[in-house]
């Protein structure tokens, strides 16, 4: 109420003879800026205390039914009212009197009839220290709000820190574990190709590749955790992606496990890595399950919501499309649910999980521009919240490139890798599939044989390589003087280069390393495709 900042009394009078009234009205004369109520009945105190926001109470001591000793204890005993003045009215002057008064939890106690000057000095003194006992309290609340804040800035704070500085470890490690699979990796589908293995050979070099494949999975969860997962993003529609995902979610969760997809029929489309939400969502149930035992309830919901639905301490005001999984599984005590999105944390046996799916969702939920939440109840279950931004934007349909068996063809292909063992392996492999390779060191080497004037189908380089010629460089001189030719680049990280805050351009071709020969072959092949029909397209013979 405005009294309490303004510093005007807001007084209650309970009092069964309603000359009361007259009188004490009479004597608050001289007290400036104040309000007075009047009631006879004395059950109704409380009610009425609350309702004007009262600042001092006058109550007479003798009334029937009801005494003033009474009525103060009500006051004393609700919550709202506690700590209101109250002035007790009566016409014995007897110190027993005075004395139960206090004790009964009076402020001060006041002989009828008293004299005005006497009345309004006391009511300003209690109404006075009752307004900045309420201010003080004020302060401390918000005192003690703001360092609950601060504390919960910090903490939050600290833990952004710690996750940037593990996310540049891990990218770097990345980065270098990509090249080090690719070289491994390369090398033995080569010997696989052109090796002349018996049955033997053949299967430990499946079993070889099998652990490349394994160390792949593993440094693009590293990756994407660190946020540092080229993106390759379009407007899609999570609905779709959920519903095509629906019959995996349930051969994942098997039998015993219950699946409930609630999806808003209207749901928004949202700019995502397809490729990459699939992955997310895959883990998650895969969590779900082990949460679970194989058992129980996994509910995936996805619904719009507004700004004005959120709270402010769960994600940024916005517009998002909400992808929501939640188990009725074990649940997560606090200590474990604070150290649950970092990498390599687990509580699974030594064997039986890598520590790294919440991790990876974390970071591609963030590199995405999102938020995730995660809620946890021991014995209750755990709800994974996914809050992407919603676009206005049509879902569009990303052109697809899927991997198939090895195909060759006869067109020029030059290879740019400042790495000799990936250079020479991959160089290897297209010869090997019938391409005319040609092959440089870095981006300056490569420049030279573009404009020596030799003819070339497609550029595949590596992104990052030292030098004072860049691979961006080396495209524009590709595009400037061989318009025909197509161009591919490969990298094992390429955040900063071709990835403009970990999102690629629609037109930017990128086979992340390390690469599988059947994705190569596929990828170039794609690609040699649409090159032929560009002369069609422009209508040049």
């Amino acid at each position: 109420m405005n009294q309490n900042e303004t510093g005007s009394c807001s007084i209650l009078l309970i009092d069964d003879e309603s000359f009361a009234e007259d009188i004490i009205s009479h004597g608050l004369k001289g007290c400036v800026a104040h309000t007075l109520r009047y009631a006879s009945q004395p059950s109704m105190a409380v009610e009425l205390a609350k309702e004007i926001d009262a600042t001092v109470v006058l109550v007479d001591l003798r009334m029937p039914e009801i005494d003033g000793f009474e009525v103060t204890r009500r006051l004393r005993a609700d919550k709202d009212t506690e700590g209101v003045p109250v002035i007790m009215l009566s016409s014995e002057d007897d110190a027993d009197i005075k004395a139960k008064a206090f004790a009964a939890g009076a402020n001060d106690y006041l002989v009828k009839w008293p004299d005005p000057r006497e009345l309004v000095a006391r009511v300003r003194y209690h109404n006075d220290a009752y307004i900045a006992r309420r201010q003080r309290d004020a302060a401390f609340v918000s005192l003690r709000r703001s360092q609950e804040q601060l504390e919960a800035s910090q903490s939050a704070l600290q833990q952004a820190q710690k996750m940037e500085a593990i996310g540049q470890l891990t990218g770097g490690v990345a980065h270098d574990f990509n090249n080090v699979l690719q070289i491994v990796g390369g090398n033995l589908q080569l010997l696989k190709l052109i090796g002349d293995l018996n049955d033997a050979g053949r299967a430990r070099v499946d079993m070889a590749l099998a652990g490349v494949e394994r160390g792949a999975k593993l440094s693009s969860h590293l990756l994407a955790f660190a946020r540092r997962q080229p993106l390759q993003e379009v407007v899609v529609n999570p609905g779709h992606l959920l519903r095509e995902m629906d019959e995996m979610m349930r051969r994942v969760l098997g039998p015993r496990a219950r699946v409930v997809t609630e999806i808003d029929h209207s749901l928004g489309s949202t700019m995502v890595d397809p490729h990459q939400l699939h992955n997310v969502l895959l883990n998650l149930a895969i969590n779900a399950r082990d949460a679970m035992a194989g058992s129980g309830t996994l509910t995936i919901r996805a619904t719009n919501v507004e700004p004005d639905s959120l709270s402010a301490s769960e994600v940024l005001s916005g517009r998002y499309v909400l992808i929501e999984v939640a188990d009725t599984g074990a649940g997560m005590p606090p200590e474990v649910l604070a150290r649950a999105f970092e990498p390599f944390f687990t509580t699974k046996p030594t064997g039986q999980g890598t520590g790294l799916g919440l991790s990876m969702a974390y970071g591609f939920v963030k590199q995405s521009g999102g938020e995730i939440v995660l809620k946890s109840t021991p014995g209750k279950g755990t709800s994974v919240r996914i809050y992407l931004p919603r676009s206005d934007a049509e879902a569009a349909q990303p052109e697809a490139v899927a991997d198939g068996p090895l195909l060759g063809g006869l067109e020029t292909i030059l290879v740019v890798e400042d790495e000799e063992d990936v250079r020479s392996t991959t160089c290897a492999i297209l010869s090997a599939l019938g391409y005319r390779v040609l092959e440089a060191p870095d981006a300056a080497a490569a420049m030279a044989i573009v404009e020596s004037g030799q003819a070339i189908d497609l550029v595949f380089t590596d992104v990052i390589m030292p030098g004072p010629v860049s691979s961006l460089q080396l495209a524009e001189a590709v595009r400037d003087r061989l318009p025909l030719a197509e161009i591919l680049y490969t990298s094992g990280y390429a955040e900063g280069v071709l990835a403009h805050e970990g999102k690629l351009e629609a037109t930017v071709n990128l086979l992340q390393k390390p690469y599988h020969p059947d994705a190569l072959s596929a990828r170039i092949r794609h690609l040699l495709r649409r090159r032929h029909q560009k002369p069609a397209l422009s209508g040049t013979a």
